[in-house]
């Protein structure tokens, strides 16, 4: 039970609480008489011998809750508590707001990555739908995306139809292609891991200080398309950024990161397990890939476009290649060079 009345320090909350060792039995149903004495001082009889109290005791029952009963003989007592005071309800543990551990929070932002663009968000929802967090949507792409949107309500998945300004802040660029997905990375695996399960023809790209995200999406795009599994890569996390995704075109669902932090000891491990290590220039010597019958098992690396290799990483090579052109122009872009002998490999060796 609880009551309030204003004072001089203004609202103050009056809580009754049961004493201890009250006899709820005895005094539930008992009220005071005139024999028992206990009639506050504002009571009197009238001249017909009935009893009135000034108060009026119905009113002083509503208002109060304690009744007309005297201080040692009810069960209940009074407690002061000032407004100011917060009352504090113990629920075993669960409240009513939740607490969000910021470490925790920070973990699993490591753990997120935004990706945008149609075909890239088509894929991943058609490979990997558990792994969508949340979505937004332009209304003018919702049409296309009706079953991914029906899977995420019967999941609980959150999803926003949101306009242009909007989904450019969620997605972080105007490219967003009318949709913008925050999914769980799926990190890298070990050379060891990769070679577990690895097919009996394959090709596996190497990519040392390859860093640009629209190299990296056509790169993967090209694999998707030429049967290349796998890509080592000495951070794979840059796989997973959202320009390179999208730059992709849906290709980087069918790639798995091999995660190489010390690069040249996983080309042995690959060297080890009867593939051969094909290094890629345009400036030391090396044997036109038009002119060259590729293993069935190889490991293609392939470096920036400024420097090339890296010295140690070149030793590594058991076959050295370049792609004959005019000479016009230096060299060609990474991601095109890459696609080629891609190509190369795919018809000697896939093609039937």
């Amino acid at each position: 039970m609880n009551d309030s009345f204003s004072g001089k320090n203004g609202k103050v909350k009056v809580m009754y609480v049961r004493s201890e060792g009250s006899d709820d039995s005895q005094n539930r149903n008992k009220r005071p008489s005139a024999k028992d004495g206990k009639f506050n001082k504002d009571s009197k009889f009238n001249k017909g011998g009935k009893f009135n109290d000034s108060r009026s005791r119905q009113s002083d029952d509503r208002k109060s809750g304690a009744s007309a009963y005297s201080s040692e003989r009810s069960p209940w007592k009074t407690v002061s508590r000032s407004s100011d005071d917060e009352i504090v309800n113990d629920h075993g543990g669960i409240s009513g707001k939740s607490f969000i551990d910021p470490e925790q929070l920070r973990k699993q932002r490591l753990e997120e990555t935004r990706i945008y663009g149609e075909n890239a968000c088509q894929a991943m929802f058609k490979n990997r739908p558990d792994a969508i967090v949340r979505a937004w949507f332009l209304k003018s792409v919702t049409p296309r995306f009706r079953d991914a949107l029906k899977w995420m309500a019967a999941n609980r998945k959150a999803y926003h139809v949101v306009d242009e300004d909007e989904l450019t802040k969620a997605s972080g660029t105007d490219h967003h292609g009318g949709v913008c997905f925050i999914i769980k990375k799926r990190g890298g695996m070990d050379a060891d891991t990769y070679l577990q399960t690895a097919p009996k023809q394959d090709c596996v790209l190497a990519l040392e200080d390859i860093g640009n995200p629209h190299n990296l999406g056509g790169i993967m795009r090209s694999c998707a398309h030429f049967g290349v599994n796998g890509v080592i890569l000495q951070d794979v996390g840059m796989l997973e950024s959202g320009a390179a995704i999208r730059t992709a075109e849906g290709g980087a669902e069918h790639i798995k990161g091999i995660d190489a932090d010390g690069f040249t000891g996983a080309l042995d491990k690959f060297r080890q397990a009867g593939y051969t290590i094909v290094t890629t220039s345009s400036h030391k010597g090396s044997q036109d890939i038009a002119k060259v019958q590729l293993p069935e098992k190889m490991v293609l690396v392939i470096g920036q476009e400024s420097d090339g290799l890296s010295d140690s990483v070149w030793d590594q090579g058991d076959l050295s290649l370049f792609i004959g052109g005019t000479n016009k122009v230096e060299s060609l872009n990474v991601s095109v060079a890459t696609g080629i002998m891609l190509a190369q490999w795919w018809q000697q060796n896939k093609v039937n």
